[in-house]
C-alpha cells in the first residue's frame, strides 16, 4: 500500500479530530451551540475525500484505515490535547488500535519486516 491511502484517512481523521472538539466544548457550555454547524460542515466533506480515495483503494481498506487512525488520533488529542484520561485496558485497546493499522498497511512482501513475520 502506498502513501496516499494513509494521507486520505489522515485527513479525514484529522477532520474528526476538529469536529469532535468542538462538539466537546457545545458539550461544556464553553462555546455557542450554533458553532456545532462547524462540526456538521466538516462532516459533509468525509464523503468528498472517501470518493476521492476510493480511486487508489478499496472501500474495506479505507473504511478500516479512517476508523483506526480516527480512533487513535481522537484518543491521543483528548488525552493530550483535551486533558482526558485512559484506563489501562482502554490503553491496551489504543496500542491494539495501533498494532492493527500496522498490519493494515502490509501487502504480500512488500515490507523488509515482514520477512520476520509468520506467513499467511
Amino acid at each position: 500500500m502506498g502513501f496516499t491511502p494513509l494521507m486520505f484517512a489522515s485527513i479525514m481523521a484529522g477532520i474528526d479530530i476538529i469536529a469532535f472538539s468542538i462538539i466537546k466544548k457545545v458539550s461544556q457550555h464553553a462555546i455557542i451551540p450554533g458553532l456545532a454547524i462547524i462540526s456538521m460542515g466538516l462532516y459533509s466533506l468525509q464523503p468528498m475525500i472517501l470518493l476521492q480515495a476510493l480511486s487508489v483503494e478499496s472501500v474495506v481498506i479505507m473504511n478500516i484505515l479512517w476508523n483506526l487512525l480516527s480512533s487513535i488520533f481522537v484518543t491521543l488529542f483528548g488525552i493530550f490535547i483535551l486533558g482526558e484520561t485512559i484506563g489501562t485496558y482502554k490503553l491496551i485497546g489504543v496500542l491494539l488500535g495501533i498494532i492493527s493499522l500496522f498490519l493494515c498497511t502490509f501487502e504480500n512482501n512488500t515490507t523488509p519486516i515482514q520477512k520476520y513475520l509468520p506467513h499467511l
